[in-house]
């Protein structure tokens, strides 16, 4: 088995706003204004639809190559509900992630709906974002302090 490291590294700006990088990538990440940010980028749950996005693209190519399913043109849309009161600290009810996501992809090409079918099931199963969100994944929190410095922040 060969394990791949991935790894994103940033500093927060301000209350919303992230600066993040990885690899040679850098981006920003920010809350719209309706949530107390700027709106200068998207804000995290948005990048995780835009990496599960990403990365259902990826494993759809991947797999179509490998059955031989000539693929012309794919959209992927997806969306989903969070409810808000949880993640302001209005309510202890419910989750404060996504309820649930709504995946819309829509193929152009010749194959048959049972081959498209095939392919999906091995995309689900390959696809690691889609993993990710499907089963619980470990988080080993490392947290460190220092001592505030007056010259350093004032």
């Amino acid at each position: 088995m060969s394990i791949s490291n991935f790894s994103i590294n940033g500093t927060s700006i301000n209350s919303t706003l992230y600066q993040g990088n990885s690899r040679q990538f850098n981006f920003l990440v920010d809350e719209p204004q309706e949530l107390g940010g700027q709106d200068l980028a998207a804000n995290p749950v948005e990048y995780l639809l835009a990496g599960y996005a990403g990365c259902l693209n990826v494993v759809i190519n991947l797999v179509a190559k490998e059955l031989d399913i000539k693929l012309y043109d794919i959209q992927i849309n997806i969306n989903g509900n969070i409810e808000a009161s949880k993640f302001l600290g209005q309510s202890e009810a419910g989750r404060a992630g996504f309820q649930s996501l709504d995946v819309d992809i829509d193929f152009v090409t010749n194959a048959t709906q049972e081959r498209i079918n095939f392919l999906l099931k091995n995309v689900k199963q390959r696809c690691p974002v889609n993993d990710n969100l499907r089963n619980e994944t470990p988080i080993q929190y490392q947290v460190t302090t220092s001592p505030y410095n007056e010259e350093v922040y004032a």
